[in-house]
């Protein structure tokens, strides 16, 4: 085990990922933590790959200076167009010895136990929709699940402003769902492929049969990461 002066560091492009480390302090209670949320630059969700990847490197060297062993990349765009890179190149050159993971590749390995006819729907931010991360790990890992995507530009920008849980809220949550319900509609689990999601779940609850699974990532981000340590 890491000694006590050594920190997880959890990154979101907001305040989405506190999710992630509500999951993580409730697994892992013997580690102390460093949250680092780019609430200024937020949402990364539209911005271009090379973006993402700056603002993670950004934020991945800034945590490995205050003293992080483990970094979670809780964005879910980030870990889409950014953690690859990350681990591929500036790992193994600057901190061979330290890790950074995110949350696609676990919720990824875990679909299959959740959905009971093999059609998934994945909710996400432009960025994460359109780098089609879900569909490669899916397919390379349960190549019999059908998945179907559909972007939500607009529920991190409700959520980022205090708006979740208003009325307002209402037609952007339905619009989303309805579309991704019309394009399967016998999809029967939903991934919330953004850790801002689960914060609307009061509302997407509503809309949904109850039958279909909401998917939270973080249960088993938790979990994969607690096997890195």
């Amino acid at each position: 085990m890491y000694m006590q002066k050594y920190h997880i560091g959890v990154f979101d492009s907001g305040f989405g990922g506190l999710t992630i480390l509500n999951e993580f302090q409730s697994l892992l209670p013997e580690y102390s933590y460093l949250y680092l949320g780019d609430n200024a630059r937020s949402p990364y969700g539209s911005r271009s790959f090379e973006t993402v990847y700056k603002y993670t490197l950004d934020a991945v060297k800034k945590l490995f200076e205050m003293d992080c062993f483990l970094i979670i990349l809780a964005c879910n765009t980030a870990s889409a167009k950014a953690l690859r890179t990350i681990q591929q190149t500036y790992l193994p050159q600057y901190y061979p010895e330290r890790r950074v993971l995110g949350v696609i590749r676990p919720t990824s390995e875990n679909i299959h136990n959740v959905t009971k006819n093999n059609h998934v729907g994945i909710l996400g931010t432009i960025g994460t929709v359109n780098s089609n991360s879900y569909i490669i790990e899916i397919n390379k890992l349960h190549p019999q699940i059908s998945i179907t995507q559909q972007a939500c530009p607009m529920w991190v920008p409700i959520i980022e402003n205090g708006e979740a849980l208003s009325n307002g809220a209402d037609y952007f949550v339905s619009k989303y769902i309805d579309t991704l319900l019309e394009s399967d509609p016998m999809i029967d689990t939903i991934v919330l492929g953004c850790t801002h999601y689960p914060i609307l779940i009061p509302k997407i609850k509503k809309i949904i049969n109850p039958e279909i699974t909401l998917l939270n990532q973080k249960y088993y981000c938790g979990k994969k990461a607690s096997k890195h340590i």
